[in-house]
């Protein structure tokens, strides 16, 4: 792809990404292009939709979160405090507008493999955890990564938020536990 291509599509990109985290998925392709400074021609030949564009955004977003999950894994800092830090990253990511055009049942093949390493890098990373003692053993890691995937996976989410809190309350260990 030639140089000025690339920049324009990097451009739609991150134009696209602060409209939905600003103004929320319904943002429409005239205004991604408008933001980005580019002819809604240009938009559409390097995304022939809106499903194309987030779903570039997407494995973006998937990929960068595998690499911080592997990133974080290996620091020398207890599982918890990875875990937490990972649900920190993740409230900064799309992931809820990935996930509601997820919810349609029509995420594309490429999709699943990132998002399938996701969910095992999280899943480990729970094992990790139940087996130091941070997090609660009553539940499967597969429900760790759905009980995480809830409270970060949501517009809004933030570290200190109360669902977010009372979420990652509710998965850390206890003494009576």
């Amino acid at each position: 792809m030639r140089a000025d291509a690339q920049r324009n599509r990097e451009r739609i990109l991150t134009c696209a990404l602060d409209l939905f985290a600003a103004r929320g998925p319904g943002v429409s392709m005239e205004d991604i292009a408008r933001a980005a400074g580019l002819g809604i021609g240009t938009l559409y030949r390097h995304f022939p939709d809106r499903r194309a564009l987030v779903e570039e955004i997407a494995a973006d977003a998937l990929r960068g979160l595998g690499a911080e999950i592997r990133r974080l894994s290996a620091q020398e800092l207890p599982r918890w405090d990875v875990l937490t830090q990972v649900a920190a990253y993740c409230t900064g990511q799309p992931l809820a507008l990935i996930k509601s055009v997820g919810d349609d049942g029509l995420a594309p093949p490429e999709r699943a493999p990132l998002q399938d390493e996701v969910d095992g890098l999280l899943r480990g990373l729970a094992e990790q955890a139940q087996r130091e003692g941070t997090v609660r053993r009553d539940i499967s890691p597969a429900d760790v990564v759905e009980i995480l995937s809830t409270a970060v996976c949501r517009p809004g989410a933030r570290p200190d938020d109360p669902v977010t809190r009372v979420m990652l309350d509710g998965l850390r260990a206890t003494a009576d536990a």
